[in-house]
């Protein structure tokens, strides 16, 4: 009675196959973007935008690209951080090297060469797999901080190591910079959420998609009929790091402007990425954004509710945080492993047979 397909009739499988195959989902998912896009950049200030908008948006890319790697093909990886540092430099580097050429050039170019260095480290998936993947994915991490802050060409041997984003315009609208409207930086990170995840929606669901789910469940048996491990792994690092790299790209120029490689993109922020496909969802498109929400909005909450609102010391509200993190992190990974994103699966089934029980 609240959430029924009766009457809702397929007459192709391409229909059936389609992403929201109920009309009320298709229909919120509509009215889902044109709010995004016509409703919300005429009331965003830089508060919302800065404070909520703007890093969901881009932390929503970097789980995109790290539930690639780990939740479809199963290749745990902590170096999240690092990879988005990657993307950070680069784009900082042609912005620089190359002023006359469009931002949303220097983002794509920015997360095709974090993609060929995330080949490159991911070739010891090949040989070694789980916690020892894991392991050397985080000596990638160290490595690449201490290669940023070590090479002073990669800051453009600025005294404080830290680069700075200069003014940059797309179709003469100001994206980076002090100057930058609070719509601007919303709307152009917005643009590229919705191409990545239908970009990331068609290749989990297609070929590749089901070859990182077989290497993921069993590798060897997927071997056996077919799956090429080296492909299928190279693959998905190639992606994932490609998903990172642009999340970097814009964590820099967009929503930074300014950053220091160790600060800005360290061991904490590799951990801020797992934490938010655990609690959103392995292997989950859905996942992805409601772990990045969650993980976004909660802090700003605790902030305004109990040191706005109740007086409590900032570092108390801090500490809360890491308590309810890790709290949630061992709720999920014991009661529903699949994270939030199977509570909102499980809410509409429980809404398609409402009022009959089970």
């Amino acid at each position: 009675m609240l959430y029924r397909e009766a009457g809702d009739f397929k007459t192709s499988y391409a229909k059936d196959s389609q992403t929201f195959p109920i009309k009320l989902d298709r229909v919120g998912y509509w009215a889902l973007m044109a709010v995004a896009f016509l409703v919300v950049p005429f009331f965003i200030n830089d508060y919302w935008a800065n404070a909520v908008f703007v890093p969901f948006l881009i932390y929503v890319i970097a789980a995109l690209g790290l539930n690639i790697l780990t939740g479809y093909a199963g290749q745990l990886s902590l170096g999240t951080g690092g990879f988005m540092a990657v993307g950070a430099y680069a784009c900082y580097k042609l912005m620089t090297s190359f002023p006359e050429v469009s931002m949303i050039i220097h983002v794509l170019l920015a997360g095709g060469i974090t993609a060929l260095v995330g080949v490159m480290f991911g070739l010891p998936s090949l040989r070694i797999k789980g916690f020892y993947l894991a392991v050397a994915t985080l000596a990638a991490q160290f490595f690449l901080v201490w290669l940023f802050n070590k090479v002073p060409w990669f800051y453009n041997y600025s005294a404080s190591g830290q680069i700075n984003a200069p003014e940059r315009t797309v179709f003469g609208i100001i994206v980076t910079g002090p100057n930058t409207e609070a719509w601007a930086k919303y709307l152009f990170c917005l643009i590229f959420v919705v191409v990545l995840a239908w970009i990331a929606r068609n290749l989990t669901r297609g070929m590749a998609g089901r070859k990182w789910m077989a290497i993921r469940d069993m590798d060897i048996a997927a071997e056996i009929i077919g799956v090429n491990p080296l492909k299928a792994k190279l693959t998905a690092f190639a992606v994932s790091s490609f998903f990172v790299g642009i999340a970097g790209a814009l964590f820099f120029s967009i929503y930074l402007g300014a950053a220091e490689v160790g600060e800005a993109f360290g061991i904490q922020k590799s951990f801020l990425i797992v934490f938010m496909i655990i609690i959103g969802g392995l292997g989950s498109i859905l996942g992805s954004f409601a772990g990045a929400a969650f993980m976004v909005l909660m802090p700003v909450l605790l902030k305004n509710i109990l040191v706005g609102g109740m007086g409590w010391p900032t570092d108390l509200a801090a500490h809360l945080e890491f308590i309810i993190v890790g709290g949630l992190i061992v709720i999920f990974l014991i009661v529903e492993p699949h994270g939030l994103a199977q509570l909102w699966r499980l809410a509409k089934e429980k809404m398609r047979l409402w009022p009959f029980p089970h």
